[in-house]
């Protein structure tokens, strides 16, 4: 059972940084995986007042503020043009809709959940975390980051020249992930460069970045080899749903998956 002392709706983001440091104060996201821990709180944060539940677009990039929800995300018109489906397909097997109405974006990624689709999908991608203390970093680095006291205010996409595809293995339609993989490909530098994202390992997900120059008429057989490739550089472990072998090869078929479709659209 999670038990509160105190709820604040915070009238700025310089006053929720200062709450939230106190030692056993918790910022409030849609609250679908923090009320089903069994803490105490002594203050619970709410940001919801502080216009954090927009997505923004301009010419360079996409601002996803920490308290839109997944629902907003998978039904964004500007992203589902620039990337397809992809994120989408991410985040439709979620539990459902009325869990990703109330779920945030800020709260997923802030999380750092092992089965977390929504860190798989945008680990691939140019992503950046704006802290408010923090500054702006890349998104793998804030992954990395161990968990402190800061206030995660928004996800900056960069737009680029990139394909994206999403894929996941579950043993239910809605259960969590057995394996999550992102792959992305475009230019950077004049480089075509390729970006891997695989999660659920049962750990948080890793990118792996690769600079391979591969022809669009490449043949399976050659094509698997750079899947097993990539799919060998991530670590992987043994929980309920599957063994570290068996996630291996799960990533192994996916990324091979991915990279064929990818490389199809451009034929």
């Amino acid at each position: 059972m999670l038990t509160i002392n105190n709820y604040v709706k915070a009238k700025s983001l310089e006053e929720a940084y200062e709450l939230n440091q106190a030692r056993n104060a918790r910022v409030m996201g849609g609250m679908m995986w923090m009320r089903l821990g069994n803490a105490k709180v002594q203050t619970i944060i709410d940001l919801s007042d502080l216009g954090l539940d927009q997505i923004e677009e301009n010419d360079h990039v996409f601002k996803i503020g920490a308290m839109c929800t997944l629902r907003q995300l998978e039904q964004h018109e500007g992203l589902r043009e620039m990337y397809g489906d992809a994120i989408a397909k991410a985040l439709h097997h979620i539990v459902g809709v009325q869990f990703r109405n109330q779920a945030t974006v800020g709260g997923s990624i802030y999380g750092r959940f092992g089965f977390s689709d929504v860190l798989t999908c945008l680990l691939a991608l140019d992503t950046f975390v704006e802290l408010y203390n923090g500054g702006t970093i890349r998104l793998s680095e804030f992954v990395n980051h161990k968990s402190d006291k800061d206030i995660l205010v928004s996800i900056i996409i960069r737009k680029s020249n990139r394909k994206l595809r999403y894929d996941s293995i579950r043993q239910t339609k809605t259960d969590f992930p057995v394996l999550a993989c992102a792959v992305v490909t475009g230019p950077v530098h004049g480089k075509e460069t390729w970006y891997f994202s695989v999660g659920a390992r049962p750990m948080k997900a890793a990118v792996l970045e690769k600079e391979w120059e591969i022809p669009k008429d490449i043949s399976d057989e050659q094509l698997e080899i750079y899947a097993k490739e990539a799919a060998s550089q991530f670590t992987y472990g043994t929980n309920m749903r599957g063994s570290a072998k068996y996630r291996q090869h799960l990533a192994e078929v996916l990324i091979l998956r991915s990279m064929r479709s990818i490389l199809e659209e451009g034929r």
